[in-house]
């Protein structure tokens, strides 16, 4: 289960990635630009590993949280700096400046100009974690560890913005081939690298290499020099879609790729186009708030209300409802059941939740064990029932794929196959043949959609005469 949980957190971190690389490059329209700022997040993340091992900070589901919080905000420290830069760029005076130690001195100039600001915005996120780092005994534990890998991930991309930014920066927007034959001999590599990749690892989106080749090679059939640029934006664009639709399958590995690149496309391109509008509206809304300043003061003084009444009213809890892939069944007999009649409901409860297919091990206890520190009366059951993930996962907790023929049958070890459309069946993954070209193996029955329809098979099979029922746990 360990194993499981920091796999779907570092699945999580790769989701995460992929999207604020989608995010840039829309918003700054600029693939140069975009791979300084999303090379900033593997190094920063790296070094915030090294500096946890030598702080004893072990990573645990709380401190790579802290690392998921953080990569906003690493990524906004990238952007600001480099668009200082590209705007630098831009200006009349520094037309032509690419090369030299005048694009050195622009570079100085784009990121002094904004790193006070920058510091500011850190030292200010850092200051308000440290009610956190004066947290002690279980809480002390528990939140600390995110409070630390935070500071070091804000702290390694603030360095790593100011020295490792602007070397990539200058070497990246100085390269220039000037060679046609060059940049045609280049390109060619692009687009064989592509179809070979594709063909040799079935990687689709490795066609993307083909792509940006030959638009390289027709781009002097554009009548505007930026059209080309502007597609190699959208190939790109498609490619990391792809990458984070077939690492994500938000609709279920059982819809197919299609299906769920769909989904994804159709969430980034409400997302950016909201942001979009308020880009381009952003002029004219902040006239509107400066005009009318008490009606806009309506909305802060609503929020703050609507806040206050709910967090009167809110629950508290200090640990939240965890998916921890397994249930605590504990209904309880009569008063007046006898010891035999005990053990026979014990027995009958393992039996019937072990029946369940999406259950893997069903334990029960009855009664209380000898100890002073059990105050479990004789007519409680306490039945921990283990349940399947929903798909094999492999030794790292993540989701494997199996060998399937062209109809879509798993291929077994025996030599058989296993159509799941022609009814479910548990197949032991050590029947099945991993391939990674392959499909994920679901172990839930076609009915079963979440936890809560597990829960619900087991409350079904468990209504017994002379049981109470059991709240979910």
């Amino acid at each position: 289960m360990i194993k499981e949980t920091i796999g779907t957190l570092e699945t999580s971190l790769s989701h995460e990635i992929l999207i604020c690389i989608i995010v840039i490059i829309v918003l700054v329209l600029n693939l140069r630009a975009s791979v300084v700022i999303a090379s900033m997040l593997p190094i920063a993340m790296l070094s915030t590993f090294i500096i946890m091992r030598y702080t004893g900070i072990a990573a645990n589901i709380v401190a790579l949280s802290g690392i998921a919080i953080a990569i906003g905000v690493m990524v906004d420290v990238g952007v600001v700096f480099v668009e200082s830069i590209i705007r630098y760029m831009e200006m009349p005076e520094n037309r032509g400046v690419r090369k030299g130690k005048a694009m050195v001195n622009l570079i100085y100039k784009a990121v002094s100009e904004v790193s006070g600001a920058i510091a500011t915005a850190m030292i200010t996120t850092i200051v308000s974690f440290l009610p956190v780092f004066a947290m002690e005994a279980q809480e002390g534990k528990m939140f600390s560890p995110l409070a630390y890998t935070k500071t070091y991930a804000l702290a390694s991309a603030f360095v790593l913005g100011l020295i490792l930014l602007p070397t990539l920066s200058y070497i990246l927007f100085s390269v220039r081939i000037d060679s046609k034959r060059i940049r045609k001999v280049l390109n060619y590599i692009l687009i064989a690298a592509g179809v070979l990749l594709s063909v040799l690892y079935s990687n689709i989106p490795a066609l993307g290499l083909t792509a940006v080749g030959l638009n390289n090679l027709l781009a002097h059939r554009w009548k505007k020099p930026g059209i080309s640029n502007y597609i190699n934006i959208g190939i790109a664009l498609v490619v990391a879609t792809y990458f984070l639709a077939e690492e994500w399958l938000p609709m279920g590995p059982q819809k197919g790729i299609i299906v769920n690149l769909l989904f994804v496309t159709g969430c980034i391109a409400i997302i950016l186009a909201l942001l979009w509008l308020l880009v381009i509206y952003y002029e004219r809304i902040l006239r509107w708030c400066l005009n009318n300043r008490w009606k806009f003061m309506l909305l802060p003084i609503a929020t703050i209300l609507c806040g206050i009444l709910i967090w009167k009213r809110i629950g508290q809890e200090f640990m939240p409802s965890l998916n921890e892939g397994s249930f605590l069944l504990m209904p309880t007999s009569m008063p007046h059941t006898g010891i035999e009649q005990n053990l026979n409901y014990i027995e009958a409860l393992d039996k019937r939740l072990a029946a369940i297919p999406e259950v893997e091990t069903a334990i029960g206890k009855w009664g209380r064990v000898n100890s002073a520190l059990d105050p479990a009366p004789a007519q409680m059951f306490e039945n921990t029932i283990n349940y399947r993930p929903e798909y094999i996962l492999n030794e790292d907790g993540k989701r494997e794929r199996f060998k399937v023929n062209r109809k879509g049958k798993y291929l077994l070890r025996n030599g058989g196959t296993y159509n799941p459309a022609d009814g479910f069946r548990l197949i032991p993954a050590d029947s099945l043949i991993p391939d990674r070209k392959g499909d994920y193996f679901r172990q839930w029955r076609p009915e079963i959609k979440n936890t809560d329809d597990i829960w619900q098979q087991i409350v079904n099979v468990t209504h017994l005469p002379g049981l109470t029922s059991a709240p979910k746990l």
